[in-house]
């Protein structure tokens, strides 16, 4: 196993602890393999009847996945290891959304891109008043992937394609009112509730339940009518016409941020919204997000997102196409594409 991971039984339940503090435990690619091979033996180990997922010290819980490694693939190799990463990143997402066993996840902190790709497919979410949720993507030119396109469009009242394309953060209280989280616990209640649940693997809901407490009002409750309105059409050039019409102090803010976002991303994650809406399968989601993947992770504005944003943390990123016009229709549907025979993504085999 690797020193990032820690995995360990305690009775009857599994704890996974993600432990990469200085990096908000983003997940690296060893992390995503230690993580999987833990599921796999306790999938099949009948003493373990459940399973504790949390990070072992610091603010995140998980903040994304290895972008200086996508990059440097984007750059160095033509996206092949950066391809590796997403292929058994998601076979991991897909692995925990068909788990036997039950999953708690204590977002506790910075859950954010990876972060969520690891949470949303547990049974039972726990938020807390340091989570902060978000899917960042479209300021960095990526999409919202590890499974975002399922989450996200399932979400009522277009919240998710909001989300989506704006990468607003989100509280633990917002959390609990989108559905994203199942459980809001005060943080100094998440020591004993992980002492619970080890004692009684069989009564996850009602502990979590017994220290549960009322969140606060959630913030973004209060303009759910503006977003259900103007995020309403998958054509980002009406939901950008939408916002430019209404006189709001609102209105303005979420207009300059769209503005500010790569719109390739945006019209990505529009279709790639719509699209998983219609499947059934999870796995069918995985294998249209790792044909994006593969595709956007060379596009010119993922090496140049992650420059402005995260390299040089200059924020000026220069998109190519400049503008939503630009970005033809013909080119979502290349990047939509199926890949050669033998190149789709895989589930993995039990």
């Amino acid at each position: 196993m690797t020193e990032q991971l820690h995995t360990h039984i305690h009775a009857r339940t599994g704890h996974i602890s993600l432990n990469r503090p200085k990096a908000l435990h983003a997940l690296t690619l060893d992390m995503c393999h230690a993580m999987s091979a833990a599921l796999t033996a306790w999938a099949a180990n009948e003493a373990v009847e459940a399973v504790i997922l949390d990070h072992a010290e610091g603010r995140g819980f998980c903040a994304g996945g290895d972008i200086n490694l996508l990059r440097n693939s984007a750059l160095n190799d033509d996206g092949e290891s950066g391809r590796a990463f997403f292929h058994d990143e998601y076979r991991l997402n897909h692995q925990m959304f068909e788990y036997g066993k039950p999953i708690v996840a204590f977002m506790d902190g910075i859950t954010m891109g990876g972060g969520v790709g690891i949470a949303l497919p547990c049974k039972y979410r726990v938020a807390t008043e340091n989570t902060r949720f978000a899917m960042p993507e479209s300021g960095i030119g990526l999409f919202p992937d590890v499974g975002g396109g399922w989450h996200l469009s399932r979400l009522g009242g277009r919240l998710g394609q909001f989300l989506a394309l704006t990468g607003a953060r989100l509280d633990g209280a917002e959390c609990v009112w989108a559905g994203i989280a199942t459980h809001y616990l005060p943080a100094e209640k998440l020591a004993e509730a992980k002492a619970r649940i080890i004692e009684h693997p069989d009564r996850i809901g009602g502990i979590l339940s017994e220290l549960a407490v009322t969140p606060p009002p959630a913030r973004i409750e209060s303009n759910a009518g503006l977003i259900k309105k103007h995020f309403a059409s998958d054509r980002f050039e009406d939901i950008l016409a939408s916002l430019e019409d209404e006189d709001s102090e609102w209105a303005a803010k979420e207009l300059a941020t769209l503005r500010s976002k790569s719109p390739q991303t945006c019209k990505v994650a529009l279709r790639q919204l719509a699209d998983s809406a219609k499947l059934d399968s999870f796995a069918d989601n995985m294998r249209m997000e790792y044909r994006i993947a593969s595709r956007v992770l060379t596009r010119p504005d993922f090496a140049e997102g992650v420059r402005a944003v995260i390299v040089d943390k200059t924020n000026d990123p220069e998109w190519d196409p400049a503008t939503p016009e630009g970005v033809s229709e013909e080119l979502i549907d290349s990047i939509f594409a199926p890949l050669p025979e033998g190149e789709e993504w895989t589930p993995l085999q039990r």
